[in-house]
């Protein structure tokens, strides 16, 4: 039999009792404060995100705006449903991203060994964005040159498509990057911007939103949950309220 136990008391206890005297020490020790009504809130009070006073690109020079914008237009064309990628903002939207810590991967762990990953894994590659849309674009541009004496912006329709379907195979080599990782990227970056919130830059007029029929960041959707197999025409809202930022993010 332990010391403990003859004493009548268990370890169990032991802890127990140690982790309510400092339960009790701290609340002692904490100053009281006490709210009534509503918390004040803001929108990404202490995360917002980047918003820029003047126009012009952040990120991208005005070459790569070009061929960014054609890439972007085959992605997502425009149609009857709806207008281009690029016209609907999706370019603001990587350049926005592309310029803030996203770019960098600065909150992401970067460092050695890099291996190939399993599927589950995801990706394991040591480029951050930044790196993979800018070696993308130079090795696109070679690639271009090198096949058609013109960028990619300058080709047609069916010759960008096919071009476009290689570099998602992968084994292309753009400037040290594989296709692959350039196509998805770009891709991924498009469809945000095409379908996230217009906060951000792209989603113009919230295009996407009223396309689908997303009624967008609404606070409250209790008046809704009995309304089965409705249409609701409800109009769609940004995080930041309305359609005012449109305005405010447009160049």
């Amino acid at each position: 039999m332990s010391d403990d136990t003859r004493l009548g008391l268990t370890r169990r206890q032991l802890i127990f009792s140690s982790m309510t005297g400092l339960a009790v020490g701290a609340a002692a020790s904490a100053k009281a404060a006490t709210l009534t009504g509503i918390p004040p809130w803001q929108p990404f009070d202490h995360n917002g995100p980047m918003h820029y006073d003047s126009p012009g690109w952040r990120f991208f020079s005005d070459a790569e705006v070009r061929e960014v914008t054609a890439i972007v237009d085959r992605l997502i064309p425009a149609d009857e449903l709806s207008v281009s990628g690029s016209e609907a903002g999706c370019v603001v939207f990587m350049d926005r991203q592309l310029a803030s810590n996203y770019g960098d991967a600065s909150r992401l762990y970067m460092q050695g060994p890099f291996r190939e990953g399993t599927p589950e894994q995801g990706d394991q590659s040591p480029f951050t964005p930044r790196e993979r849309v800018r070696r993308g674009l130079v090795g696109l541009e070679t690639l271009c040159q090198s096949r058609h004496g013109q960028s990619f912006s300058g080709l047609n329709a069916e010759q960008q498509d096919a071009l476009l379907a290689e570099l998602e195979k992968g084994g292309i080599d753009l400037d040290g990057l594989d296709s692959k990782l350039f196509f998805e990227q770009v891709l991924g970056n498009t469809m945000e911007g095409f379908f996230g919130d217009p906060i951000y830059g792209g989603n113009r007029d919230m295009v996407s939103w009223k396309m689908i029929g997303f009624p967008g960041a609404r606070y409250d959707y209790r008046p809704y949950i009995a309304l089965h197999n409705q249409k609701l025409d409800l109009v769609p809202l940004s995080i930041i309220g309305g359609e005012s930022w449109k305005a405010r993010e447009s160049k």
